[in-house]
């Protein structure tokens, strides 16, 4: 028997992650099996090049360390072996806490706390460990070979392989392959590249989106006004890379922390279509300690219609599941905050359109304190349709915003919100489920899925320590930010930018503008050569939809079905070609890092592909002229 090749073009946590269920699947699987996996990336493998060590230690995850592990544990629905392993938490106090003490991040006697956020550099020791623990569980016969460089090409051949070619030595032939390249990189926008050329003839910075830790932040001066164009953990890392970056520091707790400038932090101020922050992570466990189950949004449940209707199908039970998690939390943990039975409201949830007048009227009869109903459309947009006489003002009811916030984040009375934060990782398991299975159409799948419902839920669930928010409040004290209010639209002037928010009346200008956000994924302008040369050649499926914010014509998310195939643009799928990780579309919630104990949906995946590729690996092993040119064109 002949070794089958496997290529993984990508070594972040993702590759990382069906690396460890190969390894943990191979002798139930594939006994025997002799199997050689490629591993090309230019990175460390295990962090890859979000996780990487080579990146400010000042930049922290926004997960508590006890809410992250890479390995199966008892709770994960998997056919194979559960592998388990320490979280990052009891990693640093146990394995990994010398390692830590070595490399100057904490003392022997003072080691991390499990519910600390962890620096980024910190994960990235963790997820080395973790590489180096697999490569050491391997099983006879199967070998890990890492390529420090770049993959550049990917064709099929005529025997049914498939050729990955490489910026640095021999080209790869592989069985099967993995495209795991994490974050995809892409070019500026039609609008940055006007806008980038018109900034540098006039002697302007101008700051296009990309992943804040990769960015050139030189040009911005100090003391000089720069606008700032969002408000998300792109700018949470912004602000600390020009504040305690540049040398400002921080001293005291809560209400009390203060800022000292260094003197060399520019002045940023910076607005969004919200006009606050991303809301603080909770400070407290309260409620489910697994996987939330949904009774309104479920697949079994849904019209027999084919293609689902996000307006007509699934907003409305998106919103009546949020709001049944809200309410079922509320008179189940705190029945004195409550009126009458809980089933008197649950009927109104279930049968009446979220926000009807009927429905409100239920809220009002049962839940007496306005703080406790749950009104969506403020939720999302909490500065509402209001307007300032003035900057100053406007900046008052802000900070009040965040204060708020920061507050409510670390009440357990409030742990209505909980049972929202953790439903909605369930909610958007689903939705990804139906974009694999194609029963959402592209144009809703790319601007109401991946934008606007994904844009909701960063905003509400994926955002920064309430640490990060108290530091945003004293370098607003200090006079280093400023904010601007919500819808906020920038224009390029004669002399620089210039930021208007309708909500206020004066406008802000500014020689340099930073986009302080991802850029909004679309494949047809990702710089992988790999997925550009796939994309151009049908290989993968590139659907243009028209936004209908800019009327430009836009793509998504790569495309994978059920078994993560590689989705081509004539529908069908590439038997050996697969897609994993945050560039595929209904990401989210199926990332690198799970919570001990939820049935991390990355890892129920991780598992399914691993024992998929070992049989059809040992099946090429057997023949490996088995898998011919019409196989490889089948769907």
């Amino acid at each position: 028997m002949s070794a089958a090749s496997l290529v993984v073009v990508g070594g972040g946590p993702r590759a990382l992650g069906v690396l460890m269920r190969l390894a943990a699947n191979a002798a139930e699987v594939a006994p025997g099996l002799g199997l050689r996996v490629h591993v090309v990336d230019p990175h460390p493998p295990g962090g890859g090049r979000i996780w990487r060590h080579a990146q400010s230690r000042l930049l922290w995850m926004n997960s508590l360390a006890e809410d992250v592990t890479i390995f199966t544990d008892a709770s994960v629905t998997c056919d194979g072996p559960v592998d388990d392993g320490p979280s990052l938490a009891e990693w640093a106090v146990g394995e990994g806490r010398e390692t830590l003490h070595q490399n100057g991040w904490f003392e022997r006697e003072q080691p991390m706390r499990s519910t600390e956020f962890a620096p980024r550099a910190v994960q990235a020791e963790y997820l080395g460990w973790a590489w180096r623990r697999t490569l050491d569980r391997l099983p006879e016969g199967v070998e890990v070979v890492h390529h420090a460089t770049s993959a550049v090409a990917l064709d099929d051949l005529d025997d049914g392989r498939q050729r990955v070619t490489l910026a640095d030595g021999p080209p790869l032939d592989a069985d099967a392959v993995v495209l795991a390249q994490g974050y995809l990189a892409q070019r500026p926008s039609p609008t940055e590249r006007v806008w980038q050329a018109a900034a540098d003839g006039r002697g302007l910075t101008y700051v296009p989106t990309g992943h804040t830790a990769d960015l050139d932040l030189s040009e911005l001066r100090p003391g000089e006004p720069v606008l700032v164009r969002g408000m998300g953990l792109a700018f949470v890392d912004l602000f600390v890379l020009l504040g305690e970056g540049r040398g400002g520091r921080f001293t005291g707790t809560g209400d009390d922390l203060t800022y000292h400038p260094s003197g060399r932090e520019p002045v940023l101020h910076v607005g969004s279509t919200r006009g606050v922050p991303y809301r603080a992570k909770l400070g407290y466990d309260v409620g489910a300690q697994g996987p939330v189950a949904l009774h309104h949004l479920r697949v079994d449940a849904l019209p027999d219609v084919g293609t689902l209707d996000w307006d007509e199908h699934l907003r409305p039970l998106v919103e009546r599941e949020i709001t049944d998690l809200h309410y079922r939390r509320l008179f189940g943990a705190h029945p004195e905050r409550t009126r009458g039975a809980w089933r008197d409201l649950e009927r109104a949830i279930a049968t009446e359109p979220p926000g009807s007048p009927t429905l409100l009227a239920a809220v009002e009869r049962q839940v007496p304190d306005p703080a406790d109903r749950l009104d969506l459309w403020l939720l999302d947009r909490p500065l509402g349709g209001r307007a300032w006489d003035s900057g100053e003002a406007l900046e008052a009811d802000v900070v009040a915003h965040v204060r708020a916030d920061i507050a409510r984040r670390a009440d357990a009375s409030r742990s209505s919100d909980r049972a929202v934060f953790d439903g909605l990782l369930s909610i958007y398991a689903v939705l990804a489920t139906l974009a694999r299975q194609g029963r959402i159409s592209s144009a809703d799948r790319v601007i109401r899925f991946e934008r606007e419902f994904h844009g909701f839920f960063s905003y509400l669930a994926s955002g920064p320590p309430p640490r990060r928010l108290a530091e945003l409040l004293a370098l607003h004290r200090a006079g280093v930010v400023r904010f601007l209010g919500p819808d906020v639209e920038v224009e390029l002037a004669e002399r620089g930018f210039v930021a208007r928010s309708p909500a206020v009346p004066a406008p802000v200008r500014a020689r340099a503008l930073v986009e302080a956000r991802l850029p909004r994924p679309d494949v047809t302008r990702v710089t992988d050569p790999v997925v550009r040369r796939l994309v151009a050649s049908g290989e993968l499926r590139a659907e243009g939809v028209h936004d209908p914010t800019t009327g430009r014509l836009v793509a998504g998310q790569l495309t994978s079905d059920e078994e993560c195939r590689a989705v081509r643009a004539d529908g069908s799928a590439h038997p050996d070609r697969f897609l994993v990780g945050p560039a595929v579309s209904g990401s989210v919630g199926s990332g690198g890092f799970v919570r001990p104990g939820f049935d991390g949906p990355a890892l129920r995946q991780n598992d399914r592909l691993a024992r998929h590729l070992l049989g059809r690996l040992a099946r090429a092993g057997e023949d490996t002229t088995t898998l011919t040119k019409e196989h490889r064109h089948a769907s």
